[in-house]
């Protein structure tokens, strides 16, 4: 008997014809029964092998649909998917390698160079496989909901990356409870530009709309003007883009030529999102929302009507329906109304520990209780807001200052693109408030934008030193790099 470890063949079954996937790189379309006829060419190929469970299979690519019977056919076999970031660099790549220790690494064209770099692990390339049409294989009997189905390695800007392991468990109830709480169904369809080797590229809203039995297009390198347009050529009606994205798309003249009649909203994450954006899409009438997530819990938590995220900018709502969340402040004890707090996450949709990291993984744990390290608080309705990360708190002078408050005001100003707000070490305050500004049309100095703060900020969260630069850099995900920015002026004050 096929357990929910097969879901997607049950979902073949259910939705033979219907499109699953579209690449729109190569205009390639799959049914729900062709990607299951690759999902068993796959698991052919890997039994042929002699690959046997829990051991790990690398996958280093760009987006395109393959990538998605890679991964069901993993789950089928047992085997533990691990995408890589290809941005990385060697040295980064080594470690992760070394640290996984997969049975095979297997590449896209684009990235075959790599395998040089590496050749003690066994590296394949995705174009030289032909895949058998016998769908006739062994499925592995011997499964558990908490066995691993992925590892994602997060980060790595604050020191070496870290295997999260996703069980079968956590990636289907991140789906089951994303359907649910979203109100997801087969007639919906999602653009991924998301990188699918980040857990919002492929949990977000790839897999939840498998399992419901919508429609994945994928996308690859990102052009805004011609990821609008597919929004509307794919009839899309949900997707997820990170704010940096959404700057660039508002710079367009597509965005105020098209009603986008067939989205229901538009979805960002990743980073909270500047209250510009907002206003931009409140100017031109199109509903907008954003989420949050992280790797190790979903990445889906919350949910807001897009309704109420027009009138609560920067509120990503409730708890969605098979989670909980609470706010802990620096006491230990459950936080009041408006009151800031870390954000504690529990359900079955979080992993269960770091790969080959058992001390990161205590240290995030209290009990069933994720410890995110992100800082939120909830108003009286019982919505909630993320305001920032708890290690980039600012202490100046004995105040708590949190910078995506001032990141939201810098950016009102019609001059600054973006903004990004940091504490470098000051012999007087103990941390100084310094801001990165990205110009928007024209320059502006560092006495305005401070006088502009000042005006609805308390003057111990008012920038210090403002440094400008033409475009503020960027992680392999489309965040601001802070860890960069902060490497650029410790070396501009020596």
């Amino acid at each position: 008997m096929l357990s929910e470890q097969a879901w997607i063949y049950k979902r073949a079954i259910l939705s033979p014809t219907k499109k699953a996937l579209i690449d729109s790189s190569s205009g390639k379309e799959w049914t729900y029964e062709t990607l299951w006829e690759q999902v068993s060419g796959w698991a052919n190929y890997f039994e042929q092998q002699g690959y046997k469970a829990g051991e790990r299979i690398v996958v280093l690519s760009h987006n395109r649909i393959e990538l998605f019977a890679l991964l069901f056919a993993c789950g089928l076999k047992g085997l533990i998917y691990v995408p890589l970031n290809y941005r990385l660099s060697t040295k980064e790549l080594q470690y992760i390698l070394d640290d996984c220790s997969p049975v095979a690494v297997i590449y896209d064209d684009e990235h075959r160079y790599l395998s040089a770099f590496f050749p003690t692990f066994n590296t394949i390339i995705l174009s030289s496989i032909t895949l058998s049409n016998n769908s006739d294989f062994h499925l592995n009997t011997d499964w558990k909901p908490d066995d691993p189905w992925l590892i994602i390695y997060t980060g790595g800007t604050t020191g070496s990356p870290k295997g999260a392991v996703l069980s079968f468990d956590n990636v289907n109830w991140n789906a089951i409870n994303t359907i649910i709480s979203w109100g997801l169904n087969e007639e919906d369809c999602t653009l991924n530009y998301m990188p699918m080797f980040h857990t919002g590229g492929l949990n977000a809203l790839c897999i939840p709309i498998l399992m419901a039995g919508g429609t994945v297009v994928t996308g690859n390198k990102f052009q805004a003007e011609e990821a609008l347009k597919y929004l509307d050529s794919y009839k899309t009606t949900l997707s997820l883009f990170v704010p940096t994205m959404y700057q660039a798309m508002l710079e367009t003249e597509y965005i105020n030529k098209s009603l986008f009649p067939t989205v229901k909203c538009f979805l960002s994450g990743g980073a909270p999102c500047p209250h510009t954006i907002y206003n931009k899409f409140e100017e031109i009438g199109i509903l907008f929302k954003e989420g949050y997530g992280l790797t190790e819990a979903g990445p889906n938590n919350f949910f807001v009507r897009p309704e109420k995220a027009m009138l609560k900018k920067g509120t990503v709502g409730k708890c969605m329906q098979f989670n909980e969340v609470k706010v802990i402040n620096e006491k230990g004890e459950p936080c009041q109304a408006n009151e800031v707090g870390e954000l504690y996450v529990s359900g079955r949709h979080v992993f269960k520990h770091y790969w080959n990291n058992d001390g990161e993984t205590e240290n995030t744990f209290e009990g069933k209780w994720l410890k995110t390290g992100d800082l939120a608080i909830f108003d009286e309705d019982g919505d909630f807001f993320i305001v920032g990360r708890k290690k980039e708190i600012i202490i100046s002078g004995g105040e708590n200052i949190y910078p995506l408050e001032i990141e939201q005001r810098l950016a009102e100003h019609p001059n600054v693109k973006e903004a990004a707000v940091l504490g470098l070490e000051d012999v007087k305050w103990g941390e100084c408030v310094t801001a990165f500004i990205s110009y928007a049309n024209s320059a502006v100095s560092e006495q305005e934008l401070i006088d502009y703060c000042k005006v609805t900020l308390g003057s111990y969260k008012v920038p210090k030193k403002i440094y400008f630069l033409e475009e503020l850099p960027r992680t392999d995900v489309g965040k601001i790099n802070k860890k960069l920015l902060k490497e650029m002026a410790l070396k501009a004050v020596e």
